[in-house]
């Protein structure tokens, strides 16, 4: 059991920019925020078509090169970058409508 802290207490202090807890802990809005956007990812990348749902997965969550995909899928570099760019502004659009 640790005893209660102030929102307010000092965690740095340079000797005039002092910063609280307060400011170092989320807001609910930022909760909300964070939230909605991954959520809002996560329908996009549903939506694509299975293909191009492979390609992001592979560039931006395990961070393979263009070339990488291109060999595993037995297609052009070229492709899979017109397939990446597709599947972004598809992506795109479903986030911002």
């Amino acid at each position: 059991i640790q005893d209660t802290v102030s929102m307010s207490t000092p965690i740095y202090d340079n000797g005039g920019d002092v910063i609280e807890l307060m400011d170092q802990i989320s807001s609910d809005e930022e909760i909300v925020e964070t939230y909605s956007r991954e959520s809002m990812l996560k329908k996009a990348i549903k939506l694509l078509p299975p293909r191009e749902k492979e390609i992001i997965l592979d560039r931006y969550f395990k961070n393979k090169t263009q070339t990488e995909i291109a060999l595993e899928l037995g297609i052009s570099q070229a492709q899979v970058s017109r397939l990446e760019k597709n599947a972004l502004k598809t992506m795109y659009d479903v986030m911002n409508n």
